[in-house]
């Protein structure tokens, strides 16, 4: 299938390079009458000079554009800096070719000019620049376009999907199992330790104050959402006593970012239900920012020997939740001992007309 896909666009660029250089041939030497003279050595030089330098820059270019698509999305800055290496290539490869071909190979290769060789040697360079530059812009424009129609198809379908689980996650925090956990610890410290009962209980209040408040908002604050996370990790760190250890290294304002609502506390809750731990083992959870565009949340990594298959729906409804503002994807990734999940930050300023800004 692969090797199909390859041959048909090899066939498609070969094609291509053959209508630009018979435009060019036949705008040039129509008036002479010379379009016989095709198959001459210095027609067949030209024919595979243009072949070569088209078939490399289109090559390049589509590398560059799909290693940024990888890295996010096309946009202006980056177009321009594809549009620069692609010339950065271009231009000395064919200066270098030219050159030879014009002058220390000129003999060798029976290559003749009606114009003096440094005269003809410059308007081949220029008319391979312009060439190159040409590919470049319609390359960009296509995935340009390509990317905008994904963009919309995908904005179509996420729109659908969040319509139908929009408050899946916000609903599954409010949940019987949840409340009776926090009950049964309120009640044991209610007997134990008064003023810490207090204090849980008006943890327990700002949690699902906090929920309820933004039960319409699909994105918050990070800084909203560590307010919130400061009280959940509270009352888990009492629930389980010295069994958890959450440590936070978080570098940049909170306010200016935005992450899905509920996010970080899934991951938290993820890593509590996923794994053993106890006061001799306890469960070390880090959350820390990746310089101004990501944030890690790592814990250590001891699997629960469970019946139950691990279904991983929390980390895929992250991820969908992500794909309607950016294309950086969640990453996911176990080693050494750990479990870690890196998330996007979202810039506070982006809007659904705009859902892929992220800064």
């Amino acid at each position: 299938m692969l090797k199909k896909k390859g041959l048909k666009k090899f066939l498609f660029r070969w094609m291509v390079v053959n209508v630009v250089f018979f435009t060019i041939k036949v705008t040039m030497e129509h008036e002479e009458g010379e379009l016989h003279t095709f198959f001459t050595s210095t027609s067949q030089f030209y024919y595979w000079t243009t072949f070569l330098f088209f078939m490399i820059t289109w090559e390049f270019n589509d590398r560059l554009i799909y290693k940024e698509l990888r890295k996010g999305e096309l946009n202006l800055r980056n177009s321009i800096g594809i549009y620069l290496k692609t010339m950065a290539l271009l231009l000395p490869l064919s200066a270098l070719i030219y050159y030879l071909a014009l002058f220390p190979l000129r003999e060798v290769l029976d290559i003749h000019c009606e114009q003096p060789y440094i005269i003809e040697f410059w308007g081949d360079f220029f008319r391979a620049g312009l060439i190159g530059s040409t590919v470049v812009f319609i390359n960009l424009f296509y995935f340009s376009m390509k990317q905008k129609e994904e963009m919309q198809e995908q904005m179509e379908n996420l729109k659908r999907e969040m319509i139908a689980s929009k408050y899946s996650s916000l609903r599954s925090q409010i949940s019987p199992h949840f409340l009776f956990n926090s009950l049964n610890t309120l009640t044991s410290l209610m007997y134990e330790d008064r003023d810490l009962a207090s204090d849980f209980v008006t943890r327990l209040a700002s949690s699902y104050r906090y929920i309820l408040d933004n039960k319409e908002e699909d994105l918050v604050s990070l800084q909203k959402e560590l307010n919130f996370l400061d009280a959940y990790i509270f009352m888990m760190e009492v629930r389980h006593k010295d069994a958890i250890s959450v440590k936070m290294d978080i570098k940049v304002a909170p306010e200016l970012y935005r992450i899905p609502t509920l996010t970080l506390q899934m991951l938290i809750e993820n890593a509590l239900k996923h794994n053993w731990y106890s006061k001799e083992k306890p469960l070390q959870i880090s959350l820390s920012t990746i310089g101004n565009s990501a944030l890690a949340i790592k814990n250590t990594l001891r699997k629960r020997d469970t019946k139950e298959e691990n279904t991983k729906l929390g980390l895929e409804n992250i991820k969908k939740r992500y794909s309607y503002y950016t294309n950086k994807e969640v990453l996911i990734r176990e080693e050494d001992g750990h479990f870690e999940v890196i998330i996007p930050l979202l810039d506070k300023k982006i809007t659904e007309m705009n859902l892929k800004a992220i800064s």
